[in-house]
């Protein structure tokens, strides 16, 4: 998770750079976008995406330790949401007063509830394992249910990408939206090929 996180964020920076393309006010926008994205990403996006983590693994563990009832899943749904939500990112760089942000907001919940889900089947995995490729395949028994859960996690980054593309005065930026927008969107196709591209090497073509 780390490492995709860090990987993330490079590939971020990259297309930063690539789309700066803004005519003559080049030489204003330009360090102000990137001075921003630097900021964010060393610091921000960091820090809240390390403690998403720590949060969807301790919401699983819960998950393990108090059975398969629906009810239980709701209640830590419930539980650990609030926090989840708190430092999401993308939810964090939007106006809570803007008109599309409860659709983010819903959004961003089926996701992590999507994320517990998958966290559990990984978490519950007894056998032995050497690296992260043998505990997908032990927690997702065949290539169609990795691709299946992968695609679905997918669709729920796709509507959030999706409902910002819509209206961009849902972002609380300085500077540079449109930008961000087109960046947002490449970095997304881009992560979509590697990761399936992941999942073939994993199971095998």
């Amino acid at each position: 998770m780390t490492q995709q996180m860090e990987q993330s964020l490079k590939l971020g920076r990259t297309l930063i750079d690539t789309e700066l393309d803004t005519g003559i006010l080049n030489f204003i926008v330009r360090p102000v976008v990137k001075a921003f994205y630097d900021y964010w990403a060393q610091h921000d996006a960091k820090k809240g995406t390390l403690k998403q983590i720590d949060i969807t693994l301790d919401a699983g563990k819960q998950l393990l330790l108090n059975g398969n009832s629906e009810e239980s899943f709701n209640r830590i749904v419930e539980e650990y949401l609030p926090r989840y939500l708190k430092d999401d990112q993308v939810t964090y760089q939007c106006s809570k007063n803007h008109r599309n942000y409860e659709k983010l907001k819903k959004n961003t919940k089926e996701t992590f509830i999507n994320y517990l889900r998958e966290v559990k089947a990984l978490l519950g995995v007894e056998e032995y394992v050497i690296n992260y490729g043998d505990l997908a395949k032990f927690a997702f028994k065949s290539k169609e249910l990795a691709t299946k859960n992968l695609m679905k996690q997918l669709e729920f980054t796709e509507r959030s990408i999706s409902i910002i593309e819509g209206d961009p005065s849902i972002l609380s930026l300085p500077a540079g939206k449109r930008i961000i927008i087109k960046a947002l969107r490449k970095g997304f196709e881009e992560t979509k090929k590697d990761f399936l591209k992941a999942i073939d090497e994993t199971y095998g073509y």
